[in-house]
């Protein structure tokens, strides 16, 4: 008895209880992918060889109807808080909008995982991707007090900004310091990539857990850039996919609904979307199937590093009891980055100087390889290796969401839909094995059962602040075949897209859209809206969504353009930029355009040039640029729904000036001199800050136009003034 009390003192010193050593309380792996389809992996339709994940399904749980929040941060924000995103402070990117919902970074009325299951005596770990506060800038890393170190986790390996390179990623990390691959002493493979190195420290973690800390159980957070843009992969993964694709989308869609039925989880009433483009339109067939074998390529490499993370979990003896959870943070991008300019054919030799092993690449888009080759974008270029950037486009991305409608960022089906596999021998029924799950789920459920299955308690308060309430339900239940206990409905807005979930009725709108009304029993396709014929139930949920959005920090709606206030980014405060031919202002210092009208005023002598950019700011995603074109004068802008381009008429030479403007509605004018102005209807705002800066008399970063960089302007620039509308 003397020494029985003994142990349990020694133990409790030690901050774990006897009894937790003994208790079957699983280590938890969430492993999160990135920006892909509900029908890409094997075991959810796909034709992409997933065998590890399929093996987690067969001898798991799969469900059928779990969701998202549409978005990358939003979504690492709901899922690590159990919060709804805008709860946490992240409703929409990173940027401060000044209302607690859109703070672009981690509020302290929450709590992590990591710092939830923290007194229940686990040990936590996270690899890969962050993304819940600031990271694409120098500045922006300056501020780590929501780092994961900061926020509950013993150790991370990973990236604190959403997107970049994968053979050479922006703001990386090991702890709390920033390294490169270059100069980071304890990780140095052959060849680095991002997944694989992601993957090689969940299995370092686990392998050092138990180690060193073999009586405590442990959490660890795998979130995997596969496969956000670009399209980067080892071509020996490539390879395995060469010629799959060459039939263009309608086949694989095709075969995806067969499987989709076979498997049990497309229901023959929910129609097919119509195609968003016909391969016999498609213009560079060998670059669009080329697009989809790279982006098959990420989604296998994750896979084989998901079966490194178990190989190592059965050689630990914790395969049995450990609670493995894989999703993926939103539905298939059809955000066209690199596709909107000209093809750029690469160089015979690297045309710049080679970085040093400190320099760090800058925020999603790098100029350059570290061994000097200048990264490439542009329709034809084939993407996979360190020295392009693309993504895959729209038509692929309606395949990769094969049945729903929709992608990223939209409420709709395609854009928030998600497999979701539980795997765990020890806390499975038998019987619920290989088994599909039907019972609706959100993100906000993770944190609900990470503490259920860990006996952890949450608090009111942590560190002093008051901690806001969860908003999910265990899904414990599920694994021995129960009903979850919920009593909310599922509710979501993203960029003034909105929804709700109630039983089998689902009301969607897009931003400043009516609501429409669908039965996801009969039509989770989305084609048949019955908002018109159901205008009480339209109704009803319509106002129990307004007074979730009125409790949940999501309103004013529209926060999410930007008011022009500070932010947490260190963008410029400015509004009037008056430059000189050869300037440049890096993202930081440019003007803040996201959500902003604005005039742009240049003055310059053409003299004999035919081609040239005069003014540039932003990339083939978001940005502007005035240029000259086989001796005409352009003015393009672009955002995440495409480019809208006015033209000057005739062909020009001497001095002149222009007055180029984006208004409030996004429509977009040019004035040469004294002509009439030119009018365009453009495609809205520009909705995000661009990552490269701005250049007066070249296009240093990203092209903007239908040009090749840096398309340098061979006349004269006098000035250039660009002001910025309040907004």
């Amino acid at each position: 008895m003397k020494r029985l009390l003994t142990l349990v003192l020694i133990s409790a010193f030690c901050g774990v209880s006897l009894a937790a050593e003994k208790a079957p309380r699983p280590n938890i792996i969430v492993i999160l992918a990135d920006d892909i389809g509900f029908s890409d992996i094997g075991c959810y339709g796909g034709e992409i060889a997933t065998p590890n994940l399929d093996a987690l399904a067969k001898s798991g749980v799969r469900f059928t109807q779990f969701y998202n929040t549409a978005r990358c941060c939003p979504t690492r924000a709901s899922l690590l808080t159990g919060l709804h995103p805008h709860q946490a402070g992240v409703g929409h990117m990173m940027e401060d909008r000044r209302h607690d919902g859109y703070r672009g970074t981690l509020n302290r009325n929450c709590l992590t995982i990591a710092e939830a299951l923290k007194p229940a005596g686990y040990r936590s770990y996270a690899v890969g991707k962050w993304h819940v506060t600031p990271g694409q800038s120098d500045k922006a890393l300056e501020d780590n007090r929501n780092w994961p170190l900061h926020r509950g986790f013993d150790r991370f390996y990973g990236t604190i900004h959403g997107a970049g390179s994968y053979f050479d990623p922006s703001s990386l990390v090991r702890d709390n310091k920033l390294i490169t691959v270059a100069n980071d002493p304890e990780y140095r493979p052959g060849e680095f990539y991002y997944t694989d190195a992601i993957a090689d420290h969940a299995v370092k973690f686990i392998r050092e857990h138990g180690r060193d800390h073999e009586v405590q159980p442990f959490f660890l957070y795998t979130a995997f850039t596969a496969a956000h843009w670009p399209l980067h992969a080892k071509e020996s993964d490539i390879a395995k996919y060469k010629g799959r694709y060459d039939g263009g989308y309608e086949p694989i869609r095709a075969a995806r609904r067969a499987k989709l039925k076979q498997i049990g989880l497309l229901d023959e009433m929910w129609g097919a979307q119509p195609p968003s483009e016909n391969w016999d339109d498609v213009r560079n067939k060998a670059f669009e199937s080329r697009c989809m074998e790279v982006y098959a390529a990420q989604l296998d490499c994750m896979d084989q590093g998901i079966g490194r993370i178990v190989a190592e979990l059965k050689a630990q003896g914790q395969f049995e009891n450990t609670l493995i959870l894989y999703l993926q943070d939103n539905g298939g991008c059809a955000e066209l980055n690199g596709r909107g300019t000209n093809f750029s054919a690469r160089a015979e030799r690297p045309q710049l100087p080679p970085m040093h092993r400190d320099d760090r690449q800058q925020g999603s888009t790098p100029k350059q390889t570290r061994d000097g080759w200048p990264v490439r974008s542009g329709y034809g270029v084939m993407p996979g290796g360190p020295d392009t950037y693309l993504a895959y486009g729209r038509s692929w991305a309606q395949v990769s969401n094969t049945p729903f409608r929709e992608y990223k960022h939209w409420t709709h089906e395609g854009g928030i839909s998600t497999p979701l596999i539980a795997h765990w021998p020890a806390g499975v029924a038998t019987s619920r094995r290989g088994q599909l799950e039907s019972q609706p789920g959100q993100l906000v459920d993770i944190m609900a059962t990470c503490l259920d299955v860990a006996g952890a308690s949450y608090p009111g308060e942590y560190r002093g602040e008051k901690i806001k309430p969860l908003e999910g339900a265990s899904l414990r239940p599920v694994f021995a075949g129960e009903a979850l206990e919920r009593t909310k409905p599922l509710v979501w807005e993203h960029e003034g897209n909105r929804a709700i979930r109630d039983g089998q009725w689902k009301l969607v709108a897009k931003e400043s859209k009516l609501w429409e009304l669908y039965d996801l029993t009969a039509d989770r396709s989305e084609l048949r809206d019955l908002a018109s014929i159901e205008p009480d139930r339209v109704k009803a949920m319509a106002a129990t969504w307004d007074a979730w959005a009125a409790r949940a920090d999501v309103l004013p709606l529209g926060v999410w353009r930007g008011t022009g206030g500070t932010n947490s980014l260190g963008l410029s405060q400015e509004r009037r930029f008056s430059l000189k031919e050869g300037d440049h202002l890096d993202r930081a210092e440019a003007p803040a355009i996201a959500g902003r009208a604005f005039t742009l005023t240049a003055k310059f002598d053409a003299g004999v040039a035919k081609d040239g950019v005069l003014v540039a700011q932003g990339g083939s995603t978001h940005g502007y640029a005035l240029y000259l074109a086989g001796g005409k004068l352009h003015f393009i802008v672009r955002s995440r729904a495409g480019g809208a381009t006015a033209s000057a008429p005739g062909v020009i030479s001497g001095a002149h000036t222009a007055i180029a403007r984006l208004d409030a509605a996004g429509a977009i004018t040019l004035r040469l001199d004294a002509q009439p102005a030119v009018s365009a209807a453009g495609r809205g705002l520009i909705v995000a800050m661009p990552a490269d800066g701005l250049d007066i008399g070249s296009d240093q970063g990203g092209a903007v136009g239908p040009y090749s960089t840096p398309n340098k302007f061979s006349g004269r620039i006098e000035s250039v003034l660009i002001e910025l509308t309040q907004p």
